[in-house]
């Protein structure tokens, strides 16, 4: 990908579609371009106004990685550089109780968190080997897979910054928007194009997106984040539910395969499933009508409040209806024809273990600790996929590896060998379903430890439940602030961290959650256990209860979810 390129800090819009549309506040302007006018309302759109984050590029390797950090303005340190994928870390001297409390300028190092944009790819080898090189010389071995299926690097010097660019551009990687108020990184169905039971292969849309609408200066300005998701697997394995735009694929009766479109969803403090709009989108136009939702998103979004600055608000507010009927009037110009509903077929979508390919090769999953993987141990695992047969890995969002085309009858050998690095591919329940996101460790709005605390915790229930028979999955997610990262609120148990009490810190529990994918048809948020936290020591002793407590009630064939739907607070205590 090119990065020579002049960028403007704004882009054409569609007429106004006719009636103003109502926002959080009546009687205010909430910062929509199309109804409230371009006019920035807060410092974070003055910011951006004044300069398009992605010509932050230039600057970062002709001053800031020669001068070093003590050069870069605050606009650029904690804004524009964002759209490269660069956050400042967590200064770790400092505990949870500031978190909150001091600015983000306090609360960081001089270190940086750079995020890799992998849009769902399927990596080669050669490319994950590029990826573990930078991890090992330029990031302490410091590597996790992200639920984005990105990978995330730590401990990184502003200095250090063109060279990895420049080691991933060699092999076609970057990390172009993987942050900042712009199109995130997508994701892709892991198995795309491999899958014996795939209805559609969305790597063409994926490339397409990349190519029209990516390093672009489109959409650089939105009003928060933009979130896409693809799949073309009946495992539903995108987590489709909780994205803006999601794109699910689905067989109509006459027009053959294509997909269905999905809007709106976030978690975050304020949990939104997304909205089908009943539309049928046929894969050549997929990546006009992606670009239409997204357009909707940049010219009616809420700019005033950042809170309410997410496309689940407008739909919220539009309803499904009205959204479907200004993107066909204002953005495509035509009706777009009724579809159906995606339907799960039953089978998990993190493809752990072993499954068929079209070509009669395998394709193994493989279970890290919550992501944790690591330079070091990540160019081991090329070497063993290459002994398999395989030169091609891929990432999924449950935080999972999974290594592709591998000889049948090297599979036992491949398993074998990753069990010796740390990666099964036959995992317990708890080290299958449990993830995490960064915590205290890097994250300045974390109050708790998390990937740690995780990776004791499968240890300690794994003892605990040594000889149990749990035949259905129970997911766990550890997060370590309300902006649900690790996906809380979707969990069968999701633990939000916070302060409990002067120093202390622990988890608020949220039971039942769930979204639609393996036996569960539809998805729901979980139930908080009102008035209930839980310490970080007591973590697997409160797991252990509700866990016992569900295999001891359930109903034949019931899951977790369902039984803590029927069940009263009192078995959750």
């Amino acid at each position: 990908m090119s990065y020579d390129r002049t960028t403007t800090t704004t882009s054409p819009g569609p007429a106004p579609v006719g009636e103003r549309v109502r926002g959080p506040k009546k009687d205010r302007s909430n910062g929509q371009w199309a109804v409230d006018g371009r006019t920035p309302l807060n410092p974070n759109e003055v910011f951006k106004a004044a300069d398009d984050g992605l010509n932050v590029r230039a600057r970062i390797l002709e001053t800031y990685a020669t001068e070093g950090f003590d050069s870069i303005p605050a606009d650029d340190l904690y804004g524009r550089m964002r759209w490269w994928g660069l956050y400042t870390q967590r200064d770790q001297t400092l505990d949870a109780t500031r978190t909150g409390k001091l600015t983000d300028a306090e609360l960081s190092s001089r270190y940086f968190m750079q995020r890799i944009r992998v849009d769902g790819r399927i990596l080669s080898t050669d490319q994950v080997r590029t990826i573990a090189s930078i991890s090992q010389d330029l990031a302490r071995d410091s590597l996790d897979i992200t639920d984005r299926q990105n990978i995330q690097f730590h401990w990184i010097r502003i200095e250090d910054v063109p060279e990895i660019w420049r080691r991933l551009d060699e092999v076609g990687l970057d990390t172009i928007t993987a942050c900042g108020d712009t199109p995130r990184a997508f994701l892709g169905s892991p198995v795309a194009g491999i899958a014996a039971d795939e209805i559609i292969d969305p790597t063409p849309l994926i490339e397409e997106l990349r190519d029209k609408y990516i390093n672009t200066g489109a959409f650089t300005n939105l009003p928060r984040k933009f979130k896409t998701a693809i799949t073309g697997h009946p495992s539903l394995d995108v987590v489709h539910e909780i994205n803006d735009i999601s794109f699910v694929g689905v067989r109509h009766p006459e027009l053959g395969a294509g997909y269905d479109l999905w809007v709106g969803g976030g978690l975050s403090t304020a949990p939104r499933f997304a909205e089908r709009l009943g539309v049928f989108v046929r894969p050549e136009e997929a990546a006009e009508v992606w670009a239409g939702v997204i357009s909707i998103f940049r010219d009616y979004g809420y700019r005033r409040l950042r809170n309410k600055a997410r496309l689940k608000f407008l739909v919220a507010d539009w309803g499904a209806e009205k959204f479907r009927r200004v993107l066909e009037e204002e953005y495509l110009h035509r009706a777009l024809p009724d579809g159906p509903a995606p339907i799960p077929d039953g089978t998990s979508g993190d493809h752990v273990g072993i499954h068929d390919q079209k070509d009669g090769r395998k394709y193994v999953g493989f279970a890290p600790t919550v992501g944790r993987i690591g330079g070091t141990r990540l160019a081991r695992i090329a070497k063993l996929a290459e002994a398999a047969g395989s030169r091609r890995i891929s990432f999924t969002p449950h935080q999972k590896l999974l290594v592709l085309d591998v000889d049948p009858d090297k599979v036992e050998e491949l398993v074998t060998a990753m069990e010796a690095v740390g990666l099964t591919a036959r995992p317990s329940p708890f080290r299958r379903s449990t993830m995490a996101c960064t915590g205290i460790e890097y994250c300045k709005l974390a109050f708790v430890e998390t990937k740690g605390l995780a990776a004791r915790v499968i240890d300690d229930l794994e003892q605990r439940f040594a000889g149990v028979d749990i035949d259905t999955p129970i997911s766990l997610h550890l997060n370590g602030c309300p902006n649900s990262c690790a996906r809380i609120q979707t969990a069968d148990i999701g633990l939000k961290g916070q302060l409990l009490g002067g120093s202390e810190f622990g988890f608020q529990v949220h039971l039942g959650g769930g979204l639609a994918s393996g036996d569960r048809e539809e998805a729901g948020l979980g139930r908080t256990v009102r008035g209930l936290k839980v310490g970080a020591e007591d973590v697997p002793g409160y797991v252990e209860r509700v866990v016992r407590r569900f295999l001891d009630q359930r109903l034949a064939g019931e899951s977790f979810s369902a039984w803590v739907a029927r069940s009263d607070d009192k078995e959750f205590l």
